[in-house]
């Protein structure tokens, strides 16, 4: 049974925790950690484990089931790497079209570009801020990805000079970006066994480039602008070339082809995800950086903004890698952000660990607080208490990731969790006091929390930015 036959018979959005169970060697021996093979087989169509962390189906007399195992839960857009070692990055791999179906994988990789004709002090500047290009969001660092090198020069020397240049000061993958085969070739020759992305493979030299990919074993860009039939063409030809790991450039444009630009991104998603198309089934690319080419006048904060709307619509629409020009904060960080909120995972709230956090220098005077454990009100308090200079506790109750309003109306934050989480705290023994300051916006369990766990509740403000005004004005006469 070939791959699409196997996608055919069970959808990937279709497929159960049976489907797996079945091609499993059923002893329910433990060895991946799990109660049996219905946990284990659940897990894996959740793709919270692999199918190779079960040791018996490795066995070579399990060989077909492991076989079938690996094409029923392959993504219907392959997964590609780029560059080498702990900074490699994975692109596609997406198993559905749209993510409340599942939990998109591989956030979409930001590039910057560099150009052969750029001076060497604007080549390692830019280099740098990529690198140092770092943002706290909700407990996580937000990043930039890869350095995409661009021959504007069409001269194989410079492009190589550049190329090395690169590779000396940053350890980030990186594009190389020509249409010319033999200037990519002088990039390799500076940068061997790096496996970076090549760009682009067209209708007139994809046979050269086909063959600097095999020969380097790199990814290759596939580059049809606006035409998805010959697109659908050059990918089957490479294919049959021997060329498997591949990357889609439908083109990106703007004014009147803004249109054009999204629907054959969307297009080609669909083909993919939901009509099984395999000529499709590749991470796509997208150039943002467009923008600053046709700006023909216009000033240079009118092409970062257009730059910056665009890249946003080619996140949300598919594009698994984008090339920006502009590296100032205030373009990329909403793409970044957006990026980070688009591949959470929608069946799992974002949450942070519960327990017991101390801010600034606490003594047995110090307030105590508390709030629910939803990244995004953990984090805003956080910062509140951090940002007006409070030193105290601060309690973080388990509220499975709900925020404070949504947890008291669903009964995730209650009297008993609330009392639970003062106890396993900790915190009595830390102070010499007994009362506690819970948010505002669950007042209503004040008396219950008092009587269950013997504190004295003190009601504080429904929004956090109100809590070092509130510890001025109240905590002091209320201690």
């Amino acid at each position: 049974m070939t791959e699409r036959e196997i996608k055919g018979k069970v959808g990937i959005r279709e497929l159960s925790p049976i489907d797996v169970y079945k091609l499993l060697p059923r002893t329910n021996c433990k060895e991946c950690g799990e109660a049996n093979c219905m946990a284990f087989a659940t897990k894996v169509v959740n793709r919270e484990v692999s199918v190779d962390d079960c040791p018996p189906l490795l066995k070579k007399e399990h060989e077909k089931g492991y076989k079938r195992l690996r094409e029923m839960l392959a993504p219907a857009i392959k997964e590609v790497v780029v560059g080498t070692g702990d900074k490699a990055v994975k692109i596609g791999g997406k198993l559905v079209m749209y993510r409340h179906e599942f939990t998109y994988f591989n956030p979409t990789a930001v590039a910057i570009d560099v150009t052969d004709e750029m001076a060497e002090e604007e080549v390692l500047d830019r280099i740098k801020r990529t690198g140092q290009f770092s943002f706290e969001y909700i407990g996580q660092t937000l990043k930039l990805d890869m350095i995409a090198v661009r021959s504007t020069s069409n001269d194989p020397d410079k492009f190589k000079a550049t190329v090395k240049k690169v590779v000396e000061n940053m350890d980030l993958p990186f594009i190389l970006c020509s249409l010319n085969p033999n200037v990519l070739k002088a990039g390799l020759v500076a940068a061997p066994k790096s496996r970076p992305l090549l760009y682009a493979a067209t209708k007139d030299n994809w046979k050269e480039m086909a063959e600097l990919a095999l020969m380097h074993n790199c990814p290759l860009t596939v580059f049809a602008p606006n035409d998805l039939k010959l697109l659908k063409s050059l990918v089957k030809t490479l294919l049959a070339y021997g060329v498997e790991d591949l990357v889609l450039d439908p083109g990106t444009f703007l004014g009147d082809g803004l249109g054009d630009t999204l629907n054959n991104f969307t297009m080609i998603r669909r083909a993919a995800c939901k009509g099984g198309d395999e000529l499709l089934g590749f991470p796509t690319i997208g150039v943002p950086m467009v923008a600053w080419m046709d700006r023909g006048k216009a000033a240079e904060e009118v092409a970062k903004w257009n730059e910056a709307y665009l890249a946003a619509m080619l996140v949300v629409r598919y594009a698994d890698v984008i090339v920006v020009h502009s590296a100032d904060g205030w373009s990329l960080l909403p793409n970044v952000v957006l990026r980070q909120n688009i591949y959470t995972d929608p069946r799992k709230p974002v949450a942070v660990e519960p327990g017991l956090r101390v801010f600034g220098t606490v003594d047995e005077n110090s307030p105590v607080m508390m709030t629910t454990n939803f990244a995004l009100t953990y984090y805003t308090v956080a910062s509140d208490i951090e940002s007006g200079k409070v030193s105290g506790y601060l309690i973080v109750v388990d509220t499975e990731g709900i925020a404070v309003d949504s947890a008291v109306a669903g009964r995730k934050l209650t009297a008993e969790n609330a009392a639970e989480a003062i106890k396993e705290s900790g915190v009595a023994s830390k102070v010499k006091h007994r009362k506690l300051i819970i948010p505002g916006k669950a007042a209503r369990l004040s008396g219950e929390i008092e009587e269950i766990s013997g504190w004295q509740v003190l009601v504080g403000p429904r929004d956090s930015s109100d809590i070092p005004k509130y510890l001025q004005e109240k905590w002091q006469t209320q201690a």
